[in-house]
């Protein structure tokens, strides 16, 4: 898996240069065909832009139609190459909508939050919402190349760039606890990104090379995600202002999936209170009661680590180090909930 770290005036026509494509396409949002996309466009031949509405709540077939449409009229064929600038969801979607138009076309991904920089981009999962269920339909497709350009966090606001700092606490929680130990004796904004990325990037290699269809290790990656994944959802059907982010949501599954963890006995009080008291420092408690808790149970059934109707987590049994397919009851859901909630 190729993933290219540099400035974008470098990597993208570096890039470009060793390859023959027939036409290009650019897909973008209209938030980064604002801000990223005249930082693109200087370095691109003539291509086709596609622009669509920003949001998890558009990353759906709906939008894939209209993604189709354009790739169809401009008739592109299977010699093209699809460029997906912006955040996880254009990632997600921009892949998805490559890897089965006329059973794949070449994609790269150029991240350009930092959440879809330290994980979203690398890693070739790719998918899309249905019904409601958060990549419910999708595909494993590597990309060509991940294009990461750190200049694109100048973009971001200060909730988008916490967001995608989640991510950055799951790689390390799961993966390495010297660098936890790190990360958490700093302030939010004295991180450095530079060096957090590429520390994120290569954890998710390492992981995604061993096991890239998610048959057993890669599970690890979903630590916090399993109940923050549902609770993301839940928040979706909440008018726009009352939405959570990627990131916050995956936060408050982090301490709820450790509490977990710590009454299966897998980590002790010391852990649990680290990991909760750092969370907390960094994002706060989101607005989840009790009376949410049998939506964000019902949502967490159908997560697709489950097997045979049973609730399949990765969980913490240290700092530093994740286990998988472990069993989880709705009533310890419940539980989590009510610890977090308080």
């Amino acid at each position: 898996m190729s993933v290219t770290i540099a400035p974008i005036g470098e990597s993208l026509p570096a890039y470009l240069a060793s390859k023959s494509y027939s036409k290009i396409v650019l897909l973008a949002d209209t938030h980064t065909r604002k801000h990223c996309y005249p930082l693109v466009k200087l370095f691109l031949p003539k291509h086709e832009l596609i622009v669509v509405l920003p949001g998890e709540q558009h990353k759906n077939l709906a939008t894939c139609e209209q993604i189709w449409g354009v790739m169809t009229n401009a008739q592109l064929d299977r010699h093209a190459l699809m460029l997906n600038l912006g955040g996880g969801v254009i990632g997600d979607m921009g892949g998805f909508c490559a890897a089965t138009y006329k059973r794949g076309i070449d994609f790269v991904q150029i991240p350009t939050t930092l959440l879809s920089q330290v994980d979203a981009s690398v890693g070739g999962k790719l998918g899309i919402d249905f019904q409601g269920f958060k990549n419910h339909l999708g595909v494993f497709t590597l990309p060509k190349n991940v294009l990461i350009d750190a200049s694109f966090l100048q973009t971001l606001s200060y909730v988008e760039l916490r967001s995608g700092f989640a991510e950055i606490i799951k790689h390390c929680l799961i993966a390495d606890a010297d660098k936890w130990e790190e990360i958490r004796k700093k302030d939010f904004e004295e991180q450095n990104w530079p060096d957090l990325i590429a520390h994120s990037v290569e954890i998710k290699k390492k992981v995604v090379a061993e096991d890239p269809t998610e048959q057993g290790l890669r599970k690890i990656l979903n630590f916090g995600h399993t109940i923050g994944h549902a609770v993301e959802t839940y928040f979706l059907s909440k008018p726009p202002k009352q939405r959570l982010l990627h990131g916050e949501a995956i936060a408050a599954g982090m301490i709820m999936e450790t509490f977990v963890a710590y009454r299966k006995k897998m980590v002790d009080l010391q852990t649990l209170e680290q990991v909760e008291e750092f969370i907390f420092s960094v994002y706060g408690k989101a607005p989840i009661s009790m009376s949410d808790v049998p939506t964000i149970i019902a949502l967490a059934q159908q997560d697709k680590k489950n097997r045979g109707g049973e609730l399949r987590f990765s969980l913490l049994d240290k700092i530093g180090h994740c286990g998988y397919d472990i069993k989880v009851t709705a009533a310890e859901i419940q539980q989590a909930v009510a610890y977090y909630v308080g």
